[in-house]
């Protein structure tokens, strides 16, 4: 099995010549863009067992337009063809952070790591998880800066959406009617929010990330 080059969040360790053991990640894949399949991709090459958890799985609003199994159509078409090493779980929104940590702790078990950017997410799983970031997991020329929000307003405004998800992604989202359903759906209220322009690139500050998550 490959081996990664990475170094923890939690303590700064080098993991040199260190493969992971089992891993966990949630994200709400809403939809499955190349960012996440670049992420799936180097975790299932380089870990013994991952655990890929559906955010929000509960919920259906214009930032989970898509349904639990639509999402996992989604993560399969991209993981499938090439590992088995994985397990995709259901991780509910309760709009209580406690409540789902825990819930999060019991479904996932022990684990090696567990991977995230979040800072709402590390606060509350930090004491049970040793924390390593997803640019740290991700070869650095497969990092792709695009987040799901960014590909849902490329639907709503007929834009280039498709470059930013796999193809395989892309087709499925096409030939379901997905696409046009989101728009007609939410596509008014998704270009609504689209008044003032937004960086991708730049990570939301914690009490915002505190909100979304209590919004998903």
């Amino acid at each position: 099995m490959k081996r990664l080059q990475s170094i923890s969040e939690s303590d700064g360790e080098e993991m040199t010549d260190k493969k992971f053991g089992r891993v966990g990640l949630v994200a709400r894949f809403k939809p499955v863009h190349i960012g996440h399949a670049a992420l799936l991709e180097s975790i299932c090459e380089d870990a013994e067992e991952v655990i890929i958890g559906i955010g929000s799985s509960n919920k259906y609003n214009p930032r989970n337009p898509f349904t639990v199994e639509e999402t996992k159509d989604m993560i399969e078409l991209v993981v499938k063809p090439k590992f088995s090493n994985y397990k995709i779980i259901e991780v509910p929104d309760f709009g209580d952070g406690p409540k789902w940590k825990e819930y999060v702790a019991q479904s996932y078990g022990p684990l090696d790591y567990f991977v995230t950017d979040n800072n709402y997410v590390k606060t509350l799983l930090e004491k049970d998880y040793r924390m390593i970031e997803p640019h740290r997991v991700i070869p650095a020329c497969k990092h792709a800066p695009i987040c799901a929000s960014m590909v849902r307003e490329e639907m709503a405004r007929y834009g280039d959406w498709k470059s930013l998800v796999p193809s395989a992604v892309a087709e499925y989202l096409g030939n379901n009617g997905l696409v046009e359903r989101f728009r007609k759906e939410f596509g008014l209220q998704i270009l609504a929010g689209l008044s003032a322009p937004r960086d991708y690139k730049r990570h939301e500050d914690f009490q915002t990330e505190i909100k979304n998550t209590k919004q998903q």
